[in-house]
């Protein structure tokens, strides 16, 4: 599967999650869409992280 439709993908569930926690009204929602929003950005991440890692070996071949 293409990397950038996975962080997309990632990215439009974390606006979801940010929207929906804003809304939610009861302590526990807000517990669960935080752990959610933070499960997310740990993916994220991890994305960010490889093409991080990636655009330096990139630069060090040139």
């Amino acid at each position: 599967m293409d990397p950038e439709k996975i962080m997309d993908g990632l990215a439009k569930e974390l606006s979801g999650a940010l929207k929906a926690m804003a809304k939610a009204k009861t302590v526990e929602e807000k517990l669960t869409y935080s752990q959610i929003v933070k499960n997310l950005c740990d993916s994220l991440g991890v994305f960010l992280g490889l093409a991080n890692d990636m655009m330096e070996f990139d630069m060090v071949e040139d």
